[in-house]
């Protein structure tokens, strides 16, 4: 099987040769990845001391500390009145412009599966346009004004959507960040009220492409990983699959015909640096979702006090597992 077959043969548990693999720093992958350009858009960026200043493209304002985290936090959010909803200038993806990287990568000759960019998605977007401690008392107070507002972000995505469609992607890669250690930032029923409809009818347009739905979520989400199954996501992208009973996982997955996407876990098992515990955890991983399971590494490894030489162990001890030789 070629890299795209074996992609797809682990979503749809489909008897694959090996896990699939997505690793950089030039070892084996099996997808090529490409994001959309807002148009008109560039970001501004300035430094005051030791802080740093940005916008995004929904038109917020972050802060960070020049010597800390590259994200940093929301200064100013582009909603601080209700009243500014109808006003806020949304990213505009409806020029073809936005999609020129995206479709020239794809046209080019490859057997790998094209991973459209198109993330966050709609809580990961809404939560900043209000600022996430506010978002969070808005969406028992305010329903009215939070469901048009998630409206609005869903307008965006849907753009999004149509543009990877059109370039021949292979699935779209979406980005939910909605648990905590031990459950849900806020209730299932919150879910089913807000985000499982919407979902529901954007993931549907990806699907009337022939994408699959590859979405990321850190936390532990599993009061709603049914409900998302439903709503269409084919691949789970898990950095931190230890904070989920693993086995139960694999069985559910197995069951709907659905993928783990995950690096060993960033936060039990890969930041221990103890050799030993790193290669067992990514033989675990291999075991217990074998036959629907794509494995990679954390894009972030300083962030998380990680070596690239631990890492390494890791990919070594997956190469093992899944039977593949690499030449030295």
């Amino acid at each position: 099987m070629k890299s795209r077959e074996i992609i797809l043969a682990n979503i749809d548990h489909e008897n694959p040769p090996r896990c699939g693999l997505t690793f950089d720093r030039g070892r084996l992958t099996d997808m090529i990845g490409c994001g959309l350009r807002p148009h008109g858009y560039t970001q501004k960026r300035w430094v005051d001391g030791k802080v740093e200043y940005y916008d995004d493209q929904w038109g917020n304002l972050w802060v960070r500390m020049r010597e800390g985290s590259i994200k940093g936090e929301i200064f100013r959010p582009v909603i601080e009145d209700w009243r500014q909803l109808d006003e806020m200038q949304t990213p505009d993806y409806s020029h073809p412009d936005c999609a020129v990287e995206m479709m020239a990568l794809f046209a080019q000759p490859t057997d790998k599966f094209k991973l459209a960019h198109i993330g966050g998605w709609i809580f990961d977007n809404a939560r900043y346009l209000r600022k996430m401690e506010i978002y969070f008392c808005d969406m028992a107070m305010y329903p009215d004004e939070v469901d048009r507002m998630h409206q609005i972000v869903a307008g965006v995505y849907e753009q999004k959507i149509h543009w990877a469609g059109k370039a021949g992607a292979d699935g779209i890669m979406i980005g939910e960040d909605m648990g905590t250690q031990t459950g849900l930032l806020f209730s299932p029923k919150m879910f089913h009220h807000y985000f499982k409809d919407m979902y529901t009818r954007l993931m549907s347009i990806a699907r009337d492409y022939g994408m699959k739905v590859l979405m990321h979520s850190c936390g532990q989400n599993w009061s709603i990983v049914p409900d998302l199954l439903d709503a269409g996501v084919d691949v789970f992208q898990f950095d931190q699959p230890a904070v989920y009973d693993m086995p139960k996982l694999a069985a559910l997955l197995k069951e709907r015909k659905a993928a783990l996407w995950s690096p060993v876990d960033i936060q039990k098992i890969l930041p221990t640096g103890d050799r030993a515990f790193i290669e067992a955890g990514a033989r675990e991983m291999v075991d217990i979702f074998e036959g629907g399971l794509i494995c990679k590494n954390y894009g972030d490894l300083p962030g998380i006090g990680v070596d690239e030489e631990w890492d390494d162990w890791a990919y070594q001890a997956i190469l093992e597992r899944a039977g593949v030789a690499v030449a030295n």
